[in-house]
């Protein structure tokens, strides 16, 4: 033992005595079962701090993200709006914004509120926009998911298509006829009275998030125009770009080809509320779930603190052999490390296992509990999203390592500095 003792202090920092005996020291004996059930609780409470926020962080990026295509995929980049006069050369103003590089699709759209009623007497209210053919062929988070019928009826002018949830709201299947009601109809000598007319529905979308797919109607262009007594003119035009991050740049290329003055907005500005608590809610969850992180650290530092005074006999005659203080505070701090390395490392595999499987899992306790979990009418979308940020995930587990090393510290320091002489003197 005196040699391996001398050749631990020759043989330079974490030598492999110094690995063997923090080793041993965290090896379950019948008179150490205190120290290794607080260090068995500390790992596992690191491991489950760890695989939670992996997953949180993953399934809020991923709900982030699903949010942001489905609203770019069916709504515009960049918004024009007429002020003053109406726009009515459209057709001309989109073709030059086509030329724009960057620009992927310009749409002229009419837009109204409408109460739309279903052939049972159920009724809501859905948004109305109608759109040219083939710009709504271009649309590919609609036109791609066609549920029930086809883009050929819609084509002709004949039929309106509608989102899976109206359709099941308003107990409307295909070909059926939905009712639409506008408040601002025709001018009669009594007032003006509301507009009634009936549809064909020629077309069933599901787009994957609940309040468009409950809320939207499309219609052909020119009978948008009718019905809203907006003959020859649009209300307004929704810009696509390639890049939405860098919608600064397409707002100065589209105001450079404008004719008539037009009130420009983009995405962020529409939605600078809705994004802006999501990311509030986003940094207070992480904060929040390191909480968990750092309340498994002080459990190891409860046990390495039990550890030491269990081991302070150990240590003195590990001094007297000729051990340093250095070298006992290394034993201890790569005693206490191990258990957060190896919770740390559990946790990343828990929680990636658990990101990978996280719709399967969602779907399994909703029919364990019996009930809906992640309410697509609460949560807006349909299924539960998961995506891992590699640089997010990196800083979890480097949080997780660090604070499992500095947990580490005063305790390893306490064994250093035990006296040999005081420790001895009762043997």
């Amino acid at each position: 033992m005196a040699v391996s003792a001398k050749t631990s202090e020759g043989g330079g920092p974490f030598s492999h005595f110094e690995r063997l005996v923090a080793w041993r020291y965290l090896r379950s004996r019948r008179k150490e079962t205190a120290v290794s059930v607080i260090a068995s609780i500390s790992f596992v409470g690191i491991m489950l701090g760890v695989a939670t926020l992996i997953v949180v962080m993953a399934v809020m990026n991923g709900f982030r993200a699903e949010l942001m295509s489905r609203i770019l995929g069916i709504n515009g980049h960049v918004i024009l709006q007429p002020t003053d006069l109406p726009l009515e050369d459209y057709e001309a103003l989109s073709d030059r914004l086509m030329e724009l590089e960057g620009v992927r699709l310009a749409i002229p759209l009419v837009e109204s509120q409408v109460l739309a009623s279903g052939t049972r007497g159920a009724s809501t209210g859905a948004l109305v926009r109608g759109v040219r053919t083939e710009d709504f062929t271009k649309l590919d988070l609609v036109s791609e998911n066609i549920r029930h019928g086809s883009l050929v009826d819609f084509a002709a002018g004949e039929g309106v298509a509608i989102g899976t949830r109206m359709a099941q709201r308003l107990g409307l299947a295909l070909g059926d006829m939905i009712i639409l009601v506008a408040p601002e109809g025709d001018v009669t000598p009594f007032g003006t009275t509301p507009r009634v007319k009936g549809y064909p529905v020629t077309a069933i979308f599901e787009v994957g998030m609940s309040e468009y797919d409950a809320s939207i109607v499309f219609m052909p262009l020119e009978e948008a125009q009718l019905f809203n007594n907006m003959e020859g003119r649009v209300e307004l035009l929704e810009v696509f770009i390639d890049d939405p991050d860098n919608v600064d740049a397409a707002r100065e290329a589209i105001a450079s080809v404008l004719t008539q003055p037009l009130l420009i907005s983009d995405w962020r500005q529409r939605n600078q509320t809705f994004f802006s608590a999501l990311e509030v809610e986003r940094n207070v969850m992480f904060m929040i779930l390191t909480m968990i992180i750092l309340v498994a650290a002080m459990n190891i530092i409860s046990g390495m603190i039990m550890l030491v005074k269990d081991k302070g006999h150990d240590i003195a005659i590990l001094r007297t052999m000729g051990a340093t203080s250095g070298a006992v505070m290394r034993i201890f701090v790569m005693a206490g490390a191990a258990i957060g390395v190896a919770g740390t490392l559990a946790g990343f595999i828990l929680g990636t296992l658990l990101c990978l499987n996280v719709e399967s899992i969602r779907q399994f306790f909703s029919w364990l509990s019996g009930s809906t979990i992640f309410d697509p009418e609460v949560y807006f979308l349909s299924t539960l999203p998961a995506d891992m940020d590699s640089g997010e995930t990196a800083s979890v587990v480097i949080i997780a390592l660090l604070l499992s090393f500095l947990a580490t510290i005063f305790p390893a320091w306490r064994a250093s500095r035990l006296d040999p002489v005081e420790a001895l003197r009762y043997e």
